[in-house]
């Protein structure tokens, strides 16, 4: 963003503990009385908004990454250690973020972060995580800046311990602007952002390539992230007559924009990013054909996903995995394995193990529940598969898969 699928055979592990509400969320998940757990614990953390309203999405991260560290114990991956989880609340507001991290950053026994799920809370976290070496890869971040740099001409990879797996904005705005112009056939757009790192970036992107693609942009407005009325932008977009409406933010704000967009009879469709892609977008307002892109393939869709969402199932989480859980438990994963091979089979953790850590992170290929899984030179994911999503009967269909081209 949020500026959000390894076939494996996976073992159930029942009893493990799932908590989930704000603060602290530490739970020594799963274990098999086989393992040697000698050396002590570590912890893997999770920063998401586990309240507010994107806790949807981040509870899904948490719970997707306590998945695997349960896992990871019922199989004694890591020798000698236990692995407990550490879920932090960044309630989606860079401060908070910054409170996270900085908690984290303080225990010599955190390993690594899953995180975040907003991109302008990732700005944040990670000059925090770095200063420790504590490697961080995102499931869900994708402004391209946090692996680039802000200079697009000179790209510059910033913090060597921050990676991602999925997709940036620099792929999905030309994915979603080719699909609205070229695919949907809509050539007079007005686009909405709503001032945050992933609604601006994102409608910038799409922007360009629309424009590119043929199309005229008629009006450009921002709003609020926290705004509920939308009359008075709205009505300067219907003055433009535009053929769809394309939203840089989440949905929070994106289903009513929708609805109050159909009561003053501006019957077109809104498109967004994976930030409106959630359930919680039509239940808020958003109406039968409105579009949103996402990172990834459809999960249940995915014959490499179909084992996570078993195991999740049987985990009997109050939340469901949402947006990125597959994306989360895939990220979680990679730092377990990378750590496993850091340590060998009798190795001892300690802060000199962190750069090893991280290039262990940088050089991981494996599968995942979303798919393949390795980096490139920034941290990015070399999986960039995107996915069109529409509105009908009241849920999101998926509409078109495949590999994006910037």
């Amino acid at each position: 963003m949020l500026n959000r699928t390894v076939k494996a055979a996976v073992v159930v592990v029942a009893g493990a503990l799932a908590l989930a509400g704000c603060g602290t969320n530490k739970t020594e998940s799963g274990g098999s009385a086989s393992c040697d757990v000698s050396k002590g614990t570590l912890v893997i953390g999770t920063i998401s908004p586990l309240s507010g309203n994107l806790s949807a999405v981040g509870l899904g991260i948490e719970h997707s990454a306590d998945l695997a560290v349960a896992q990871a114990n019922e199989k004694c991956a890591v020798k000698g250690y236990k692995l407990a989880l550490d879920g932090e609340d960044d309630q989606a507001t860079p401060q908070v973020g910054a409170q996270a991290a900085t908690k984290m950053s303080s225990d010599s026994n955190v390993v690594g972060v899953v995180g975040t799920l907003n991109s302008s809370v990732a700005q944040v976290v990670q000059p925090i995580l770095s200063n420790k070496k504590i490697p961080m890869v995102s499931p869900a971040n994708t402004n391209p800046s946090l692996t680039q740099g802000t200079d697009p001409a000179n790209e510059k990879r910033p913090f060597d311990n921050y990676f991602r797996v999925c997709t940036t904005d620099s792929f999905q705005g030309p994915y979603a602007a080719d699909y609205l112009v070229k695919t949907a056939g809509k050539k007079k757009l007005a686009i909405i952002d709503d001032g945050k790192t992933y609604g601006q970036g994102l409608a910038k992107a799409v922007t360009d390539r629309a424009t590119k693609d043929g199309a005229t942009i008629v009006d450009h407005e921002q709003v609020g992230e926290n705004d509920t009325d939308f009359s008075g932008v709205l009505t300067k977009v219907k003055a433009t007559s535009p053929d769809a409406i394309f939203y840089g933010g989440e949905y929070p704000a994106a289903g009513p924009l929708s609805k109050q967009a159909a009561g003053l009879g501006l019957n077109v469709p809104v498109m967004g990013g994976d930030g409106i892609y959630d359930p919680k977008f039509i239940a808020l307002g958003g109406k039968e054909g409105d579009l949103a892109t996402s990172v990834g393939a459809p999960a249940d869709q995915l014959q490499s996903a179909a084992t996570f969402i078993k195991d999740y199932a049987a985990k009997s989480y109050k939340e469901p995995y949402a947006s990125y859980g597959a994306f989360a438990y895939d990220a979680a994963n990679v730092i377990i394995s990378s750590l496993a091979k850091t340590l060998g089979d009798s190795g001892t953790w300690s802060d000199s193990q962190r750069d090893a850590l991280i290039k262990n992170i940088q050089s991981y290929s494996g599968s995942g529940a979303t798919g393949p899984i390795s980096f490139d030179q920034y941290g990015d994911s070399t999986n960039k598969v995107l996915t069109v999503y529409q509105v009908s009967s009241g849920a999101w269909k998926a509409v078109k898969s495949g590999a994006a081209e910037s």
